[in-house]
């Protein structure tokens, strides 16, 4: 091959997932770290794939969003903690909500590339035990101390110190360059494309139900492992119905006329993990394991949700997607219509709802809503940010190989920060 000739790609093929039941913050998992339910996740997906010998994985993706100074290298320490082969080299990423979908694409691409014949993929983050922060003025005295260059001044630095220097900072659901909570925000963005609260309530209830009928059915016997006693997400509610939600009052955009945004149709704090193995068809072929699916294409955006159309609706904090999945679908020539399943990630019922009409005004087809999160999505699983996109690529994979024949799917996830995450799914 010449310098100038780019690298042949090879099909990257999704074996499978594994993840704990998702918690909500402060119940069963509020003592469990990000590594911990990682590991958790990681020694399933081992045990369900015969992952245990030598050299058998090339490396470790994860991340997670909110994270203690001791999850500075959280893969590889997951990986040393965990039944993999620990010589198995592993890295962070992080991208907000779509740490989980940027880490199967990073472990993708090396795939595609040749570099590698196997990698896990994933994300864990835990909202009940969020890291807490020294105060800043604190810490600076701290710092200031440790500079000293003898007792005395030491002791002259600490004896500034004051009873509000006690107050630890705690970790904000807030934009820093807004200081508006991602909720806030969806509601701008709700008012501005319309979105009903009775519109919002259906999607929430139906994701509930979704979910729920997939368990009853078994379909999350291979993507789920029971961890501290769950065995089932904990913020499923079987029973949701758009007339209990419609009982619930708004707790988002109450600044603003007839406020739509609920406890019910919006996710919940939530503690969790996923993982996703993914590898060369050679790889998988020679250990007589069948691809679910094959990771085709995947296109990253942001918007400027600061300065840009804000109160319009098109540069909404959580609209990104609303652009890559358009830029995603001319580049493949695909458009809406050619996708048998559609999986939105939930932040907010206000975001799925918005984000469809989006890609209507940019053109593409009316998601049939048939097909859309058909065994149920964050309103229903909960979210813990940086496992999400992994959840969802390993249910999409499984959802392909369970309809015995070609199929396509299509994946969109939204990020804090203005960002989003998209990918392609495809079956043959």
């Amino acid at each position: 091959m010449s310098p100038l000739e780019p690298p042949r790609t090879r099909r990257v093929a999704i074996i499978g997932g594994t993840r704990v039941p998702f918690a909500r913050s402060d119940g069963p998992y509020a003592t469990a770290s990000n590594q911990e339910m990682l590991t958790a996740a990681l020694d399933g997906l081992v045990e369900r794939y015969g992952l245990q010998d030598p050299g058998a994985v090339g490396e470790f993706v994860a991340g997670a969003v909110l994270k203690h100074s001791r999850d500075f290298n959280l893969a590889r320490e997951t990986v040393l903690g965990s039944a993999l082969d620990p010589r198995t080299p592993a890295y962070d990423v992080q991208q907000a909500c779509g740490t989980g979908l940027q880490a199967v694409i990073a472990a993708a691409n090396k795939i595609a590339l040749g570099q590698t014949e196997s990698a896990v993929a994933g994300g864990a983050d835990t909202a009940s035990d969020a890291p807490l922060g020294v105060n800043d003025r604190l810490r600076r005295i701290l710092l200031e101390a440790r500079r000293a260059k003898s007792l005395g001044g030491r002791a002259k630095a600490l004896a500034r110190i004051r009873p509000g220097h006690l107050v630890p900072d705690i970790p904000r659901n807030a934009e820093p360059r807004t200081g508006l909570s991602m909720g806030e925000h969806a509601a701008v963005t709700a008012r501005a494309w319309g979105v009903t609260r009775e519109a919002q309530d259906e999607l929430a209830a139906t994701s509930h139900q979704r979910l729920a009928a997939a368990y009853e059915r078994g379909f999350f016997q291979d993507l789920v492992v029971p961890f501290r006693g769950l065995a089932r997400d904990q913020n499923l509610r079987p029973g949701s119905t758009v007339e209990k939600l419609a009982a619930l009052k708004p707790v988002f955009g109450l600044s603003g006329a007839r406020p739509t945004m609920t406890a019910g149709n919006s996710t919940p704090l939530t503690d969790g993990a996923a993982t996703v193995l993914l590898a060369s068809e050679e790889w998988a072929r020679a250990r007589g394991l069948e691809p679910l699916a094959y990771l085709t294409a995947y296109e990253t955006a942001a918007v400027d949700f600061v300065g840009g159309d804000v109160a319009g609706g098109e540069d909404g904090l959580l609209m990104a997607p609303a652009y890559a999945v358009p830029r995603m679908l001319e580049r493949a020539g695909l458009g809406i219509e050619d996708f048998d399943l559609v999986e939105i990630h939930e932040a907010f019922a206000s975001q799925v709802l918005a984000t469809l009409a989006a890609w209507e005004k940019r053109g593409l087809a009316p998601v049939d809503r048939a097909r859309l999160n058909v065994a149920g999505s964050s309103l229903a699983t909960g979210h813990p940010f940086a496992a999400t996109g992994a959840r969802v690529v390993a249910t999409l994979a499984a959802l392909l190989a369970e309809r015995e024949g070609p199929g396509r799917g299509l994946i969109s996830v939204c990020a804090a920060g203005g960002q989003g995450v998209t990918a392609i799914l495809e079956r043959t």
